[in-house]
């Protein structure tokens, strides 16, 4: 029998015990891996082991993929109307209202965000998000096309089937939480009608499975929504390379995306959707309102710990207003306190992982070796955890790591800038192209700047702005395909055209 993570929460922000089974979730049940072993989840504030789940493993992935593949042909799919799953959806969309403290709590606990964060914007945004996508499962709609007088020809969208879907923790790009995440990815596929077998980051699987209760709860038939917890290289591959699988939707790094479409050419070539890294521009003319660029810019790149995709971790500041934007920005950098995710005054918590925290350490020392000058930060904070000071380098190159790799941590670069051709040029040199934003009063520059940009969401005079009707992802490297909006829709279901001939002879 799968174990039982127990644990006490006495913070000032929440206070309370959690209880709930760590196996994988299989056909409605918690159940050990295949082969009995577990993985340790670590408290990323201490460095600490807070518990074990379940390790699932390929052979879990075949049961899993065979339980859905159930379900879609007997009671989900084509069997169960949209006004059914919108009344699911609505009913776990509640739940997750009921145990909103609780899973900003398992957040703040295994992934290190901040605990009032977690759960005014991350656990918010994803009952909003079951909560729209629950609104549009009774009206996906075809067409119908006029051809001749004596046929009827109409289209219909087909849920595609068995999707499978990996997120990660944040590693090394996501946006924001497990269980947001989880909510972007559910909430199409679930909408649409189709079965899905999921695979949560090793490194923050709490709220995951957490979420599994709730489905259950809220009465989904066993076998529509798995989850398997386990590695990239085991799980994340079967899945990818599964014969039976007729979709994947990957959000992380660019690279792993690459093999997750690779894994699906070479398989059943099945459809991939892949929401992958970034190097945001953020672009703050001289007429800009300073004051306000100052906090947007900070919040752009410290936000989340600067482990968030979209972060705005290239600030082009004009020439004329520089020299004071640098003097504010870090002086507000200096300001945010780092420190407990469950303290109420926290803005930042630890990096998620010694692994991640070790990388954004080697790319501050790139910075360092390459000649570019820390304006502030660029350290470790104590020795225990996994905590780094918001850190602002100046006098960059392009060339340098720190410039066109994302580093996925609370390290931002500040680069001067001429003019409009200038900033456009240099936003645009790389080979991401995911989002950015621009700061300026001018209205015209501001629309004709975000034109140009080559990535895929522009802010106007704000930043990391996300709505679940809005759409979301990249351009070039960044990724394929939208989540979030009627346009992710689009991700999970196959258009069929029905031809009806009412009276032609041959």
């Amino acid at each position: 029998m799968p174990s039982t993570f127990t644990h006490e929460f006495n913070a000032h922000a929440f206070k309370g015990k959690v209880s709930f089974s760590t196996g994988i979730f299989v056909n409605g049940q918690f159940q050990d891996g295949s082969d009995n072993t577990t993985i340790d989840v670590i408290n990323p504030t201490t460095g600490k082991v807070i518990t074990s789940v379940s390790e699932g493993t390929a052979k879990d992935v075949d049961v899993a993929v065979d339980a859905a593949q159930k379900a879609y042909d007997t009671v989900w799919g084509l069997n169960a109307p949209g006004t059914q799953r919108s009344i699911l959806m609505s009913k776990l969309a509640a739940l997750m209202q009921e145990n909103a403290d609780e899973l900003a709590a398992l957040e703040a606990l295994d992934n290190g965000k901040t605990f009032n964060w977690a759960k005014n914007a991350d656990v918010a945004g994803s009952i909003d998000c079951i909560r729209y996508y629950a609104g549009w499962a009774d009206k996906i709609s075809g067409q119908t096309q006029e051809t001749t007088m004596d046929k009827l020809t109409y289209t219909r969208h087909e849920p595609i089937g068995v999707v499978g879907q990996i997120i990660p923790w944040n590693f090394p790009c996501t946006y924001i939480s497990t269980v947001l995440m989880m909510a972007w990815k559910l909430g199409p596929a679930l909408a649409c009608g189709n079965t899905i077998v999921l695979k949560p980051s090793e490194f923050t699987p709490l709220t995951a499975i957490r979420m599994c209760h709730l489905i259950n709860e809220a009465g989904f038939p066993p076998g529509v929504v798995n989850v398997i917890t386990g590695y990239g290289h085991t799980v994340g591959n079967a899945i990818s390379s599964h014969m039976h699988v007729d979709k994947v939707a990957f959000t992380g790094s660019t690279l792993v995306g690459r093999k997750i479409m690779e894994a699906a050419a070479k398989s059943n070539l099945k459809n991939v959707t892949l929401e992958l890294g970034g190097k945001s521009p953020n672009i703050i003319y001289d007429d800009a309102d300073l004051e306000q660029a100052v906090n947007w810019a900070a919040f752009g790149i410290f936000w989340n710990h600067g482990q968030t995709c979209c972060a705005g971790s290239r600030i082009f500041v004009q020439e004329g207003i520089y020299d004071e934007f640098l003097k504010r920005f870090t002086e507000k950098t200096r300001s945010l306190k780092v420190g407990d995710p469950f303290a109420p005054d926290t803005f930042q918590g630890p990096q998620v992982s010694e692994v991640q925290f070790n990388r954004i350490m080697s790319y501050i020392e790139s910075g360092k070796q390459a000649g570019a000058k820390v304006e502030v930060g660029g350290e470790r904070i104590g020795t225990e955890g996994y905590f780094i000071k918001p850190t602002i380098f100046t006098n960059v190159d392009p060339s340098m790591k720190i410039v066109q790799e994302e580093i996925f941590g609370p390290v931002g670069v500040v680069i001067k800038f001429k003019d409009e051709e200038d900033v456009i040029k240099q936003a645009n040199d790389t080979v991401y192209g995911l989002a950015a934003a621009v700061f300026t009063q001018n209205l015209n520059r501001a629309i004709n700047t975000a034109h140009k940009l080559k990535a895929g969401t522009a802010w106007i005079n704000c930043v990391n702005s996300l709505h679940s009707n809005v759409p979301f992802g990249g351009f070039k490297q960044s990724g394929i395909g939208r989540e979030l909006g009627e346009y992710a829709l689009n991700n999970y279901t196959a258009v069929k055209a029905v031809h009806v001939n009412l009276g032609h002879k041959m």
